[in-house]
Order: C-alpha cells, then structure tokens, then sequence
C-alpha cells in the first residue's frame, strides 16, 4: 500500500492554458486540486505565445458581431480533416461555447475578439478569422501572483529572475487563469514538483510521484490526474526516435521543461500513443546562441535554398510554412534575404527579437553592399540569389507572384502594411546594403502524444479507457493530424479537453 504524502482529489501536472483551465474547472466543482510545474515558474509554452484562442461560436464572437457559429467551424474542420476523429471534432466545436461561459463567469477572467485569419481557404473559414484573447492584464492587478507567471520570451530563454511588465498575450491568459484559480480557494500551486511516475493500483491510476527540491512526494489523487504538461519537443533523444523533424534547441518552449515525462508516465501506465513524428512547426531564426527564434508575419524579403533559389511562398502561415521547409529538405540551409529598407532589421516578426548586431557578430546573419558578396559571406550561388532577387523585384512591380502565388490569400497581406505597390505582400529588394538570416525549422512544440477519448481520458491501445487518467495539450495526440487549422487550435483543444476532463472526474 503506497504511503501517501500529500492527497487531493485532482492533480493536475503542467500549468499552460490547458492545464490551468482544467484546475480551475475541478477546484470550481468542489474538488481539491494540485498544480504541479516542473519549473519555477507557470505559463509553459501557453505564456510565450501570442494568446490567440481557436474557441468558436461563442458569446466572445457573438459580441463582435462574427458571423460564426459552430456549425461554421465544424464544415471548416470536417473539410480539412475528414471524418477523421470526428467524435473529438465535435466534442471540441460543441464544448467551446461553454468553456468561454464558465470562464468569463469569473471577474478574473474576460476574453475579446482580434483579427487573425484562419490557415487555410476552406469551407466554413473566416477570413477575419474566430480566435479571441485574453484581455491584458496589469501585474499589480494579480498581486505576488504574477510573480510566478513565465515572462517574455527572452535571449536566454529562462525567464529566471525577470520582473514582468503588462502581461499580455498568453501571459495575459496565465496571469488571469492563475487568480481565478487562487480565488477558489480550493487549489495548491506547486512549483519546481516534477513527475516521476504514476501510481497505478488495480489496473487505476491513483495518484503521482514527483520530486521536490531533492525530495520524493507521493500525492494521491482520488478522482484523477490530468497532465497536460506539453510534449517531447525538448527531447532530442525522442524526437530522433520518433522521427520528429527538428531539434530540441530549436524548439520555442521552455528550457528545462516539455522533455516527454508525463507522456511516458503515461506510457508506462499502458497508454497508446500516436502522431510523434508531428509538430505545429514554423520557421525559426537562428540565434547566436544556438536556439531559434518563432518567425511570424513576414512583410518583405524572401527566403532560398542552398542553391539560392526561392521555393515556397513566405508569407504562407507558419505551420505550412514550416513543412514546405521540411519537404524542400531545407531544414537547417535556409536563408532569408532583405534589404535595409527597414534600418537593417528584419521585415517580420521574430521571437525573441534579438539585435542584429549580435546577429552579425555570430554569424547567423551576414551583410554586404551588393547581392553577390552578400552571397558569398553565406555560402550561396551569387548568380542564383540574383536571378531570385531580380525575379521577386519583377513580381513586386507587377503585383503577381507568379511562381508561389505570395499576397493572393488574406492571411498573406495581414502583416503587411500598404506599400504603394498592387500587392502589399511584394515590395522589391532594392535597398542595400544587403542582409542574409538563416532559417532552420523551429516549432512551437511537438504534437504527437497519448491517445485520448473526447473527455480526456487517456487509452489503451485496445481503445479502452485508463481509469483515473486523463491528457490534453501537447501530451495528447491532436485530433488536427498533420493540419493546423488556425491560429490558436493549440491552446483551444488544450483548454476544451482539459475542461472537459475536469467535468468528468466531477460527475
């Protein structure tokens, strides 16, 4: 019989989105619940992101006067990805309307509309797109709270020791989940508590270990665990097992943090699992550290091979942007040519934004008067890079990308500012002198993960539920497959499952 340290009857092991909105949900029911963070500090990958949530039809977009509903979003998902995992498709667009309603119930808590397309052209798209945020939230509005919220993404990646400003995007989500969550009265958050296994009695999982500042805790959990403590993106020995395009360091998630523990916790309580090899991928800029930096909203420039040549369309949405890297077999041999028309920085968004001084000094970027020295300071073919230049510059004139088609979907042009040209995502490369970026494929965590049931709970492989266990978030297999369908499908299938699981070791 396990002597037991601690009991609740809910634990819950992570403390993104997903796993702060399945606490909440639990300690909302009643039910003693425990937050165990691997780290210091809670948020995950959830605190680095922009906070977009993929919930549709709710009263949030009700009150933009949006016209979705989720029927809408079912037809968007049923089109992009068949009937497969269609009792979970339903599960999340049926779900989501109640989770925004219990949510913003709570004064701590409200969430707006912000314009951000979705991926793909698709039956039941928004071009507008359905994602709503968390409103910013002021630190001192939180108290010693937001002390524990994961701060910007920064050069180190740590966050260890950081003040925060406004909290913003996913900070702002963090921030707001953490006072509903201390406002209960009903929860512990426990910081630097890191699973080690599960407690599995007759075929049950009943409680977890974990070790805390050097000590071993034994904590019973009397309806259930809920990992939902992100995947094996900083795992490079599991990514090259499992066959996952790229490498933990370049990875945006937390150093120290989202190395596969709770899936193989889960694993070795009998759990299946599926889509290893999958990511939500994007583009990353190498950093001088080693590292890479999310690449968003690219506005100028354009992006060649080893060869020189140009060979997606760079305005595409990350995730696609990333798997035509990975397709082009162009995962670490990428660069991105701009001109100075920006001052010498980068014509996009990149996370961190580290300076390009810095760059230049390691390397990772090159600079030079004319295209062709620009070309040989990175090791490419100097008639290649012009004839690619000299061609994009001929498409800007014309408005038409006629080899990638840039500037011709909504998502294209959302980042780009009106250039006086006929396509605001094609302005010329003109300007010198000339920078070179690498790029080598990043992602904002790895998809794949333990099979789960539309409450949560995770399965065998026989398709059987394993009593007392649930997942969500990157420790799941999404049910997007190899798609990702809009900006914040991460957080929202994370916080509807986790809400939903919650519900269920409620009932």
């Amino acid at each position: 019989m396990t002597e037991w340290t601690d009991e609740y009857d809910v634990v819950v092991v992570g403390s993104g989105g997903g796993a702060l909105t399945g606490a909440f949900a639990a300690a909302s029911a009643g039910l003693r619940t425990a937050v165990l963070e691997k780290t210091g500090l809670f948020g995950g990958t959830s605190s680095y992101s922009g906070g977009s949530i993929w919930l549709p039809g709710t009263q949030v977009q009700e009150r933009a006067g949006l016209p979705d509903s989720t029927e809408l979003a079912r037809t968007y998902l049923r089109t992009l990805l068949g009937d497969a995992e269609s009792d979970r498709q339903d599960a999340y667009v049926d779900t989501a309307p109640a989770v925004v309603e219990f949510l913003e119930r709570d004064p701590n808590i409200e969430f707006e509309f912000r314009a951000f397309p979705d991926y793909y052209r698709a039956d039941g798209r928004l071009d507008t797109g359905r994602s709503i945020n968390a409103l910013d939230l002021d630190p001192a509005d939180i108290g010693d709270l937001a002390s524990l919220v994961r701060p910007e993404l920064d050069q180190d990646r740590t966050g260890q020791g950081h003040v925060p400003g406004q909290l913003i995007g996913g900070r702002a989500l963090i921030g707001r989940l953490l006072s509903a969550i201390a406002g209960t009265g009903n929860a512990d958050l426990r910081p630097d508590t890191a699973l080690t296994e599960l407690v599995v009695e007759d075929g049950r999982v009943v409680g977890v270990v974990a070790t805390h500042q050097g000590e071993t805790v034994r904590i019973k959990a009397n309806r259930g665990v809920l990992m939902a403590a992100g995947g094996i993106e900083a795992n490079d020995d599991a990514r090259g097992e499992h066959g996952t395009p790229g490498k933990a360091d370049w990875s945006m998630g937390p150093i120290g943090a989202n190395t596969g523990d709770a899936i193989a916790a889960g694993v070795a309580a009998g759990g299946a699992t599926a889509l290893l090899d999958q990511a939500w991928f994007c583009p990353g800029v190498a950093q001088p550290d080693g590292t890479a930096a999310f690449l968003v909203g690219i506005r100028g420039g354009i992006v060649v091979d080893a060869n020189g040549d140009r060979y997606l369309n760079e305005s595409l949405p990350y995730d696609q942007f990333g798997r035509a890297m990975h397709a082009h077999d162009a995962d670490e041999s990428s660069w991105m040519i701009f001109d100075s028309r920006e001052g010498g920085g980068l014509p996009g968004i990149s996370i961190p934004n580290t300076a390009p001084a810095k760059h230049l000094e390691a390397g990772t970027w090159v600079q030079a008067d004319t295209l062709e020295e620009l070309a040989a300071k990175a090791g490419l073919p100097a008639d290649s890079v012009r004839a690619s230049v000299e061609q994009f510059n001929d498409y800007a004139k014309l408005g038409v990308d006629e080899s990638f088609h840039r500037g011709e979907d909504p998502y294209d042009n959302f980042f780009c500012p009106p250039n006086g040209n006929p396509n605001s995502a094609l302005t010329a490369i003109e300007n010198g002198p000339f920078f070179a970026a690498r790029i080598v494929l990043s992602d904002l965590g790895c998809k794949g993960g333990l099979v789960t049931d539309v409450d949560g709970r995770v399965l065998r492989a026989d398709g059987t539920a394993i009593a007392g266990l649930y997942a969500a978030g990157n420790t799941s297999a999404s049910l997007s497959g190899k798609v990702y369908p809009g900006p914040g499908v991460p957080l929202g299938t994370a916080m509807t499952f986790s809400y939903r699981a919650a519900r269920h070791m409620a009932q």
